[in-house]
């Protein structure tokens, strides 16, 4: 499902307190389109790390029915090896590239765990902040997003996975810690998406378990974010190299709106656009 693209810019593409608003709005789940602009993220490391490569890919992600654009700079590579990034390295990245996809008109999603690059994105136009910490690892991310007024992701993450633990209680505790920092920062809840970050110090399993059990975290009655797209579980189920894991990604995605979320974040837009249309028909004709 194509849309048309009329350029937009900066100051004029979509961002505002009342923009995860009006996205939910629609009425059906939104789709969020992945654009790693790193040379090592676990499924496309280097693809669209040349400027000119990467809003080429913006633009079909766009183009593809993405509702949201989530760009990184930096790999957090959930299963880890990810090479940490300095913000002046992190910005460089960034700085060919963000306004002219912030002109596309789409929604961007800046993907980041310092706050100064938070901060740079949002003045450069970003409209929601992607913290794969949860307002928990950098100390000022929560001011940052309380002064900002834009939409915030809220991640679950751990160091290193523990087999051992439940880690629905473990999530569950996360999200109220974070839901607690961000009361205290002034970050009004009608701001805030959550997101279980499948594969982010989990074992296969766990990530397994986060999105059978999603409706737990419907009782905090905040939006729901799931990426699962080319995740290791999947890997742990077909064996199969990241790019080869549509079709899991895919199935996993469908149970998850099933379940209640509202956002999934994928690779493969286009595909997700289709067959979130097709699933949402067949529930409609039974």
């Amino acid at each position: 499902m194509a849309i048309a693209l009329n350029p937009l810019s900066s100051s004029a593409a979509p961002r505002s307190s009342e923009l995860l608003a009006r996205l939910l709005a629609k009425a059906r789940p939104l789709v969020m389109g992945v654009l790693n602009i790193t040379p090592d993220s676990f499924s496309d490391g280097g693809r669209f790390l040349d400027p000119a490569a990467a809003i080429a890919q913006a633009r079909r992600l766009a183009a593809e029915g993405a509702d949201i654009l989530d760009i990184g700079a930096e790999s957090t590579r959930p299963y880890g090896g990810a090479v940490p990034v300095s913000a002046e390295d992190e910005r460089a990245r960034l700085a060919p590239v963000l306004s002219e996809v912030i002109a596309l008109g789409v929604p961007v999603s800046i993907d980041t765990q310092k706050a100064s690059i938070a901060t740079w994105a949002i003045d450069q136009g970003a409209a929601i902040v992607n913290d794969v910490w949860g307002l928990q690892g950098d100390p000022e991310m929560s001011r940052v997003v309380a002064d900002c007024g834009l939409p915030v992701i809220i991640m679950h993450n751990r160091e290193n996975a523990d087999p051992a633990i439940d880690i629905v209680a473990e999530v569950t505790a996360f999200f109220r810690r974070s839901l607690d920092i961000a009361a205290r920062a002034g970050i009004a809840r009608e701001r805030i998406v959550l997101d279980p970050g499948i594969g982010f110090g989990k074992t296969s399993e766990q990530s397994l378990t986060c999105i059978a059990r999603l409706d737990v975290w419907r009782d905090f009655g905040l939006p729901l974010l799931v990426g699962a797209s080319r995740k290791r579980f999947i890997h742990s189920l077909t064996p199969s190299d990241p790019m080869e894991r549509l079709g899991g990604s895919l199935a996993a995605h469908l149970l998850a709106v099933e379940s209640g979320a509202a956002i999934v974040r994928v690779h493969d837009v286009a595909p997700t656009v289709q067959a979130l249309a097709v699933a949402a028909a067949i529930r409609r004709a039974r």
